[in-house]
């Protein structure tokens, strides 16, 4: 919740604009007072008329209120603010913030502010990738403001790339971990997610189908929540952006196994959440192995156990959370795993119930702890299931 939070949300001219409305209905709801500045520019895509309506507070976007005499006092709305959020940031009001050039309303209050300003660009992908642009946010970053990344997705180009505003979801998530002082607050979350790949030739390799999906989701989930978050990954598709999160990736479980070690010295939670693979090839081909007519035999050593090795790191202060996919007696190898890996709890799904399989957006499981107690859930969206889970932990934290 945003319970007194004073928000000042400024728009400016890009598409992106239309979803200030949800923004304003989304801080609203978490019981924030929104007021709202907009550009000249950002009232081709969006009327002043909806924001107004939805955050209950007349709009600025000039010095006159209704082109008379009286003024609005932008020194009086810097100091109201708690914090400043320009989203969309259009390529032009960065490079006026950047240089310090004050020729509207939202700059002479950008140039007063004294809380902290996050700042979401939107705009095409090369003009985001412009030397110029990637200057600008270098500066604005180096000044103290706080840059909320672009998502990568369709533009209004109809091109596909990185250029497009983070989601209202993703910027009120974040605003909401600024004043977040929860149990995960300023603590260390390593993340373990996706595959591992195991080489078999320079072509070919052992995995799995893994999708990263749940490891993405916890990861997100926690860094919102002001966890400072090392996602650890195997190949996979998407990885999570975000400012709390670090993300390093990697291909085989020796790799994996070695960076969990690297990073371990000051975590405080870990969740082993990656599908590593249980076997490599013992030997390793340098060129791509040809067929030849015969049968190839290929002998399989066993991985690191991660999850077990890092276990034996741990100390009292330091809680972890494991992860157990099985095809059958998921419950009795759930519970030797807990204890063999020196678990504070282990999250269980199956392959027998229906809707859980890799790379799908859902998933049902059942939490264990350490003393058998057994938690179980209804299929969910993984989105949600990560919030079941992180609140599990939050309980035994």
């Amino acid at each position: 919740m945003l319970a007194g939070k004073k928000i000042l949300l400024a728009v400016t001219g890009s598409i992106a604009a239309y979803k200030a409305a949800l923004i304003v209905r989304l801080f609203v709801k978490e019981k924030a007072e929104v007021r709202v500045i907009m550009t000249e520019n950002s009232k081709e895509f969006v009327t002043p008329t909806t924001l107004s309506t939805l955050s209950k507070h007349s709009v600025y976007s000039s010095f006159y209120k209704n082109n008379s005499e009286e003024w609005h006092n932008h020194i009086a709305l810097s100091t109201w603010a708690d914090v400043l959020i320009i989203a969309p940031a259009s390529a032009q009001t960065l490079a006026k913030m950047a240089h310090g050039i004050c020729d509207n309303f939202l700059l002479s209050v950008f140039l007063s502010i004294k809380c902290p300003v996050y700042f979401a660009p939107a705009m095409d992908l090369d003009m985001l990738a412009h030397p110029a642009t990637q200057k600008n946010i270098g500066i604005l970053i180096s000044l103290g403001n706080h840059l909320i990344a672009s998502e990568v997705g369709e533009l209004a180009s109809g091109l596909n790339g990185k250029g497009r505003m983070a989601a209202p979801e993703t910027i009120v998530g974040i605003i909401l971990e600024a004043f977040n002082t929860g149990v995960f607050s300023n603590k260390k979350v390593l993340i373990t997610s996706g595959p591992t790949y195991e080489t078999l030739d320079s072509v070919r390799f052992i995995g799995n189908h893994s999708s990263g999906k749940m490891g993405y989701a916890l990861a997100s989930l926690f860094a919102r929540k002001g966890a400072e978050v090392v996602f650890i990954s195997g190949p996979v598709k998407n990885y999570p952006i975000h400012p709390n999160i670090k993300v390093i990736k990697v291909t085989s479980a020796d790799e994996m196994m070695e960076v969990c070690k690297n990073q371990y010295v000051d975590i405080d939670f870990a969740v082993f959440a990656a599908a590593v693979a249980d076997y490599k090839p013992s030997k390793t081909f340098d060129k791509k192995h040809k067929k030849d007519g015969t049968p190839l035999n290929i002998i399989l050593i066993e991985n690191p156990d991660i999850a077990r090795e890092i276990g034996k790191l741990k100390t009292e202060k330091q809680f972890h959370i494991g992860f157990a996919l099985e095809t059958n007696d998921g419950e009795v190898s759930a519970k030797l795993k807990i204890k063999r890996k020196n678990l504070d709890l282990i999250v269980l799904n199956s392959l027998e119930d229906p809707g859980v399989n890799f790379g799908r957006d859902t998933n049902k499981i059942t939490i264990f702890d350490q003393f058998d107690k057994k938690i179980s859930f209804e299929l969910k969206h993984k989105k949600e299931v990560a919030q079941d889970i992180v609140k599990i932990i939050e309980s035994y934290a």
